[in-house]
């Protein structure tokens, strides 16, 4: 475990406090000992004392001089002659000490309180290891209930946080494989959400061109002696099934990009290059129709980006900016750099965007109520938005009406 150490359990507030306790404890056992040697050396005395003192009074009553008296309790050597009449008393080590009268009193002393101060600590250390293990066993049923709601997938509890110790750190590894959980649970939710709405926009959208199919295919199985019929309808039916390719062409890319299943590699390019691959098919569009691209910037500016992706995302704008803008009408794509960002912005003097509009043209299908001239599905914006933002980049818009549109693609500068 990361942080741990041999003394790691101290950490835990209850193991810490139970230590703590053992060591309170151990202290009063010792000191408790203590007292009792002290108290049966104190006794051990008195008895001896109360010995010598009947011995030397009962030699006294014998008129055994007092010199010899002291002489044989200082006698510190132990005689055959002494042991063997104390033998024929009947006074040997096999004799109860309770015979002994000294010995039964010290003892009637000091045994109560030895027995009573031993009971004593030992249901001290009973209650306080009981209390222990039920506060660990409260914890232990807390823990275990939060994770069987976690089971059921109800990831609302959660577990303490800030607290050290061994027991702390699996809770908080418990809580975030929950978080984990409940993300990924997140996350498979929304993907079968966005797999339903696609699903839903798919079909929605091919509902039309298939249904123009269908009637193109009579019209021909009608008259199929009608050449010119035949040529027209075919030619309709070819353009709805253009249609349908680049509807799911573009879904697909929109569906990728949602689900960030495209890697984007992005490399230093020139803004030249990245214009230059954008605007060459829409240059030829845009003299047809008697409308103007134009650049305002140094070609050379570096950009980091992906080349390809990001060509379609300005493509897809300038596309929008040609639908909105009227013959004779400009497009402009400029550019600036500060030290954090640069920014690509594509305008046009067209008929701008109501401001009721603004919060929706970024979703996709959405289409404004008017001031189009070509038809479209509504995919282009939000596929440019999911491949600027794909890339850490950031697209927005400024417009209003009969003023023209402005988006602004923002890109971090290389670092």
């Amino acid at each position: 475990m990361e942080g741990g150490g041999r003394m790691s359990f101290l950490q835990e507030a209850v193991l810490r406090r139970y230590f703590g306790f053992l060591l309170g404890f151990l202290a009063l056992l010792t000191g408790f000992g203590i007292f009792c040697g002290t108290a049966w050396v104190r006794a051990e005395q008195e008895v001896l004392l109360a010995h010598d003192r009947a011995f030397a009074s009962s030699l006294l009553e014998e008129d055994v001089p007092p010199v010899a008296i002291v002489r044989a309790l200082k006698q510190a050597q132990e005689t055959e002659q002494g042991a063997a009449l104390l033998r024929e008393a009947g006074w040997t080590e096999q004799t109860g000490a309770l015979f002994f009268p000294a010995v039964r009193e010290a003892a009637a002393r000091t045994l109560p309180m030895a027995v009573g101060g031993s009971l004593l600590l030992a249901l001290s250390l009973l209650g306080g290891s009981l209390l222990f293990l039920t506060r660990l066993d409260r914890l232990f049923q807390r823990a275990g209930a939060s994770v069987e709601r976690f089971t059921r997938g109800d990831f609302h509890s959660r577990f303490p946080r800030g607290r050290t110790g061994a027991f702390s750190h699996l809770l908080a590894s418990v809580d975030e494989l929950a978080m984990a959980l409940e993300s990924k649970g997140e996350a498979e939710r929304r993907a079968k959400e966005f797999l339903k709405d696609a699903l839903s926009d798919i079909s929605h959208q091919l509902k039309t061109p298939l249904a123009a199919l269908h009637m193109y295919n009579e019209i021909v199985l009608e008259e199929p002696e009608n050449a010119e019929a035949v040529r027209q309808f075919s030619e309709k039916a070819a353009q709805a099934l253009r249609r349908m390719e680049d509807l799911i062409g573009t879904l697909l890319k929109v569906m990728r990009l949602d689900a960030g299943s495209i890697p984007f590699e992005k490399e230093l390019y020139s803004m030249g290059e990245v214009l230059l691959r954008a605007t060459e098919e829409l240059t030829t569009r845009a003299q047809r129709e008697g409308k103007r691209i134009r650049w305002e910037g140094l070609p050379e500016e570096p950009v980091l980006c992906d080349l390809a992706w990001t060509s379609e995302a300005v493509g897809n704008l300038v596309k929008n900016a040609l639908d909105h803008t009227e013959a004779g009408g400009e497009v402009c794509l400029s550019w600036q750099r500060s030290p954090l960002m640069l920014r690509l912005i594509v305008s046009d003097n067209g008929c701008g965007i109501p401001p009721e509009e603004l919060p929706h043209i970024f979703k996709r299908f959405y289409r404004g109520r008017g001031g189009s001239s070509q038809e479209g599905v509504g995919l282009g914006l939000p596929l440019a938005k999911s491949i600027v933002e794909g890339q850490g980049g950031i697209l927005t818009v400024e417009s209003a009406p009969g003023r023209g549109t402005a988006f602004t693609l923002s890109f971090l500068t290389k670092l």
